[in-house]
């Protein structure tokens, strides 16, 4: 269970901030920049926080702290930073327990860029598989820095205890989890572990999932794709980081479910992985991954607002029964039934 809980009035403390930003101050002064001017708090979740900190000579650069529920993210960004540097933003400066990082600046990111092209989007998503694959000899050390293991194999049981928080669904409140809904939940749950399964004993290894994978997580620019804002992330199979991309790849497209763009952009990430599998092989495992990805998005909602203290939670707590009964839908690839 966590304990050290956080929130926007902890963002908002005068010697928490105090602290945070002489920190950032000194990695900075270690890094031979200087800061010019006064921060900017430019993001406040009850998850985490973000300052814009502007240096002398020009450019900025950023200070970001995470709750508890994200703890993993100080760690993992500065492992990234050693593994994978051509694809991440590295960071300046990480500090583990106070949960803090320093970052350059990105640039542009691919919604500021515009996302409104689908060969933005097939691009994005095929350096994104590159950056997995180079991370999956990784997985092991990323379950030991903390990242949450949410491998095929496991979900089963953590499942069973997601289905069985009433605290966390909301049971009995406005916007909790039916009982009809859990009732046809638990119908599906012989389906939900042959899914498993078969992801488990599929020939794609567990890596890095990013698990809020959309356009304004990557930069874009010089030709190339950095990922950020590892908060949710988890290990997991690879192909479940595609519930939130075609999702938002959809929205920001103006696309249904089912369309042959989203289609076409499941194929450019795929054709990365065809040394694992031919195309049929690739697209089973997928169509198993986006089987299981809803429940694996309500369990890091639930760890996520878990590291939030009680009273501030109430404005996004039903995430978790929606990701929950969004196991239930067709998913973004399937076009829902006519009513």
């Amino acid at each position: 269970m966590i304990t050290d809980l956080t929130g926007t009035s902890t963002w908002q403390d005068a010697a928490w901030r105090t602290a945070a930003l002489d920190w950032a101050a000194a990695e900075l002064a270690r890094a031979g920049c200087r800061l010019d001017g006064e921060p900017e708090q430019v993001h406040v979740r009850i998850w985490s926080t973000a300052f814009r900190l502007p240096l002398r000579g020009g450019g900025v650069a950023w200070l970001k702290s995470v709750g508890a529920g994200s703890a993993q993210e100080p760690p993992l960004a500065e492992a990234l930073g050693r593994w994978v540097p051509e694809h991440v933003l590295v960071p300046l400066a990480a500090h583990r327990e106070r949960r803090l990082l320093l970052l350059p600046d990105g640039g542009p990111t691919l919604r500021d860029r515009g996302a409104d092209d689908p060969s933005a989007w097939a691009a994005m998503l095929a350096d994104y598989a590159r950056l997995q694959i180079a991370l999956a000899p990784h997985a092991v050390e990323m379950v030991a820095l903390g990242v949450p293991d949410h491998r095929p194999e496991l979900l089963p049981h953590l499942v069973e205890g997601l289905l069985a928080d009433d605290e966390a669904q909301l049971v009995g409140r406005p916007g909790g989890l039916t009982d009809e809904a859990r009732g046809r939940l638990a119908g599906t749950r012989a389906e939900y572990v042959e899914a498993c399964r078969g992801l488990a004993q599929g020939p794609i290894p567990a890596t890095l999932q990013h698990d809020d994978l959309h356009d304004a997580n990557v930069f874009a620019g010089g030709g190339r794709h950095r990922f950020f804002d590892w908060g949710d992330a988890s290990v997991a199979h690879p192909f479940v980081s595609l519930l939130v991309a075609l999702r938002m790849a959809g929205r920001m497209l103006a696309v249904g479910n089912g369309d042959p763009v989203l289609h076409r952009l499941r194929d450019a990430y795929l054709e990365v992985w065809e040394d694992f599998g031919d195309s049929r092989i690739l697209r089973d495992q997928c169509a198993l991954a986006l089987r299981v990805a809803p429940l694996a998005r309500a369990l890091t909602w639930r760890r996520i607002l878990r590291g939030v203290i009680p009273e501030e939670r109430a404005e996004w707590a039903d995430s978790v029964p929606g990701w929950t009964a969004e196991q239930l839908s067709p998913g973004p690839l399937a076009v829902a039934p006519a009513a």
